[in-house]
């Protein structure tokens, strides 16, 4: 008997247990892509698969809807494969071990994967159904989004018709997002130059940051581990005589970084002793400091017991790269005038990399205006060269700005206050998702994102709230009927 046997609607959870019992997180994608390519053979419906592994699958409109415009419904196959310590489940080959519990759906162990899975259920079930009203469906299915958006920035768009949207891949019922962050990542690169010398050397690390994620958590004031330990650099090099071996601090530009090392050589055992004054005093003022945002940030320093030998970075090398680490932008820039309370552009200084060659800094750029993202790649440009560096960008994706004029929005907010007798929230968000890429391929589309309440995504803890997955069928129901 299947897990989720019982639950309501039964089409969408029996989809929802089919797609977790295949593999496919992030990058191993084949199996559930050719899921629905079997789907649509069996359905005998149109479709297209790319070499990317996105899907599409078309249906004609229901009786009287034949000759309505064409709704686009789009989501991710793939899922963030996280799982608790100790558990033996190996998520590349094995399905999802599902758990009903107080009115919510989790898996035992390991993420979910409702974050998008819930999006393809809800698809699939409209598509095998024969009883819904629906205009003519666009059901878009793609790739690698927890990666960077992969699979939608590969997609051929002119296989689409539509010009309307409805991206299931929100986790909060009740929130209609209207608008989300552009965002590219840009790699500052300053070439330095080595030499060899006798002296102490010395690990500085910073730890004990909280971190988060570099669109959402960028305006709770936590501490930057990378741009924090430049204003430790550079305020040692007030009273301290070193010379820069080693810098390295987070793993994801779009993570803020939780941990930074450096490794540096002193010349005397003068030198010595006025690092570890300075660094008590340091260690108290960010204590203070961040004691609310970072309560654990911990300032340490290990020394080596005697002389050596040691390749560094010349004293000229030295300088520079900690005046890029102390002084380029990282945090808020910018905050929305047109939305309260909303960041509108920011960077975050998310990998910090060196070697005895060069030493790279990588930032995620975001913003929802689309000059202002621009302008902040100049500043950045501008700093880098005066410095001897470069700057290389990738990834570079559109903002969905806000539409003064969005007939879609219109009629969701008009269905939801039918549905639910109440207004529904009108959210923006910075951070990017894949409206963002399809508003900047397809010009004039109408975009509006929603889903059910999902908790801890991204997590062993996460979980779908039953009721609510319910509820936001209805209403995705609710909106197809009134799409004429």
């Amino acid at each position: 008997m299947a897990v989720l046997d019982g639950l309501t609607p039964k089409t969408v959870f029996q989809q929802f247990e089919k797609l977790c019992g295949i593999p496919h997180g992030s990058g191993n994608t084949k199996a559930i892509s050719d899921h629905l390519v079997a789907f649509a053979k069996v359905q005998g419906l149109e479709y297209v698969q790319d070499e990317a592994n996105n899907v599409i699958i078309y249906k004609p409109g229901t009786p009287g809807y034949e000759q309505s415009a064409p709704v686009i419904l789009q989501g991710h196959m793939d899922m963030v494969c996280e799982k608790e310590a100790g558990v033996e489940l190996d998520m590349e080959k094995e399905g999802l071990q599902l758990i009903v519990k107080d009115g919510t759906v989790t898996a035992e162990g390991t993420t979910l994967g409702a974050d998008d899975g819930i999006a393809v259920a809800y698809m699939l079930a409209i598509l095998e159904s024969s009883d819904i009203p629906h205009p003519p469906i666009e059901a878009v299915f793609t790739v690698d989004e927890e990666i960077g958006m992969l699979g939608a920035t590969a997609l051929d768009t002119s296989k689409l018709s539509g010009k309307r949207m409805l991206n299931i891949d929100s986790e909060d019922e009740g929130y209609l997002l209207v608008s989300c962050a552009g965002g590219v990542t840009a790699k500052v690169t300053l070439p330095v130059e080595c030499e060899k010398r006798k002296g102490f050397k010395a690990r500085l690390s910073l730890t004990g940051l909280l971190g988060g994620h570099s669109g959402q958590e960028i305006d709770k004031g936590r501490a930057n581990a990378n741009t924090l330990m430049g204003r430790v650099l550079y305020t040692l090099l007030e009273t301290v005589s070193f010379q820069l071996i080693a810098a390295d601090g987070g793993a994801k530009d779009n993570a803020i970084p939780r941990t930074c090392v450096s490794t540096i050589l002193l010349d005397t055992e003068g030198d010595v002793r006025e690092l570890l004054k300075q660094a008590e005093l340091l260690q108290k003022e960010l204590a203070h400091e961040y004691e609310k945002t970072d309560p654990d940030i911990k300032l340490t320093v290990e020394l080596a017991s005697e002389q050596k030998q040691t390749a560094v970075m010349t004293y000229e090398s030295t300088s520079r790269v900690i005046t890029a680490l102390f002084t380029f932008p990282d945090g808020i820039e910018h905050m929305s005038f047109a939305t309260p309370g909303l960041v509108e552009t920011s960077l975050n200084l998310g990998i910090l990399a060196s070697n005895l060659r060069e030493v790279t800094y990588s930032y995620s750029v975001r913003s929802s205006v689309a000059s202002r993202k621009e302008a902040l790649l100049k500043k950045l440009t501008c700093l880098a060269e005066s410095l001897g560096g470069y700057v290389e960008t990738s990834g570079d994706y559109p903002a969905m700005e806000y539409r003064e004029d969005s007939p879609l929005r219109k009629l969701m907010i008009r269905v939801f206050e039918e549905q639910y007798g109440k207004a529904p929230v009108l959210s923006s968000i910075h951070a990017g998702v894949e409206c963002g890429i399809f508003a900047g391929k397809i010009p004039g589309l109408d975009v509006i994102s929603f889903g059910p309440d999902l908790k801890d995504i991204h997590t062993p803890k996460e979980t779908m709230d039953i009721e609510s997955a319910r509820r936001t069928w209805e209403y995705l129901l609710a909106v197809l009927k009134e799409m004429m």
